[in-house]
């Protein structure tokens, strides 16, 4: 199971468990998978996890599934616009599109939770944009 990037599904578990600092046997309890089967996945490029298998390994690797998978997340958009959001998007006037972008936002399964952070990441796109624009 490779991408086109040719990094193997194993190859994105054994470095998303590096990155969060978790060993074969640490990730392998969170994910309530064997030790020994984690092994497999992440060495063996022919192995294909059940989707439950995979679902409990991005769960405990704080990640989702199409991120294991190295493939686009298929989202629906968010419909519920956090309070904080709201607050946020009123003061500073954002469109409408700026807003439903921003309430899909979570890092680790997590929204923002203040009006401070929203700024926060509603600036760094806005900068990521910007820097695109001078290429």
């Amino acid at each position: 199971m490779t991408t086109g990037t040719g990094e193997s599904l194993g190859d994105r578990i054994r470095r998303y468990r590096c990155e969060a600092g978790l060993s074969l046997n640490q990730l392998a309890t969170s994910a309530k998978v064997s030790k020994g089967y984690l092994w497999s996945l992440e060495n063996e490029p022919d192995k294909r996890p059940s989707g439950e298998t995979l679902y409990a390994i991005a769960e405990a690797l704080g990640v989702t599934m199409s991120t294991l998978l190295g493939r686009r997340l298929l989202t629906e958009q968010p419909t519920d616009i956090p309070e904080s959001l709201r607050e946020f998007a009123s003061d500073k006037k954002l469109p409408a599109k700026d807003v439903r972008m921003l309430a899909g936002i979570e890092f680790r399964g997590v929204r923002p939770q203040t009006r401070e952070r929203w700024e926060h990441i509603y600036n760094a796109i806005r900068m990521s944009r910007d820097l695109d624009e001078q290429d």
